[in-house]
């Protein structure tokens, strides 16, 4: 960890362990095999399960949420097919944020210092703020937030903050431009 990251160590309960064990069964045999436009049917699921969702948010079939109760996504907010939710920590998508497909959202690590190395997992959660965008196959890692209006690039691997209405890309994610600030007209979508 070659950053000053402040990752806790994960407390991983019996109670956990049951509310994963029943999310992976509901995934299983009604999130994944659902069509692809029932966005309600998803969202409906992964609330009953803690998720707070906004009523318009869109997450597809194929998308892995490894512990919705630590799921937040705002209006408008979008996880692809096939993005990869590792939510031992929280992960909270901000309005109009996207999260394109193949994308890895990954909360925990392991100490390596750590003599009890691969024990104990350790978290921080990731933010990604309003209209950013990661794109395609993105690892983004533990403790990570992703400014407003951020691009991140395909394949990129970012394990460091990426300030608001930049462009980064490339492994380690570097910056590469400056993205154009933009408003919406309408209020409500702040």
């Amino acid at each position: 960890m070659s950053r000053s990251l402040k990752l806790t160590p994960a407390r991983v309960t019996p109670a956990n362990r049951v509310m994963r064990a029943g999310w992976s069964l509901v995934w299983t045999l009604l999130y994944r095999p659902s069509p692809r436009p029932f966005h309600g049917w998803r969202r409906w699921l992964l609330r009953m399960f803690g998720a707070r969702i906004a009523h318009d948010a869109i997450a597809y079939p194929t998308a892995k949420i490894w512990a919705p109760w630590n799921l937040t996504m705002a209006a408008g907010s979008c996880i692809a097919d096939y993005v990869d939710c590792y939510s031992v920590a929280p992960i909270s998508l901000g309005v109009r944020a996207t999260v394109s497909q193949y994308s890895y959202l990954c909360t925990g690590s392991h100490d390596y210092r750590d003599p009890r190395m691969p024990m104990p997992l350790v978290v921080a959660p990731i933010v990604i703020e309003a209209e950013a965008w990661v794109a395609a196959d993105v690892f983004v890692g533990p403790g990570v937030t992703i400014g407003e209006g951020a691009v991140v690039g395909a394949r990129s691997t970012v394990v460091q903050n990426v300030a608001s209405w930049t462009v980064v890309a490339g492994n380690p994610a570097t910056l590469r431009g400056e993205r154009p600030k933009f408003s919406r007209a309408d209020p409500r979508d702040r």
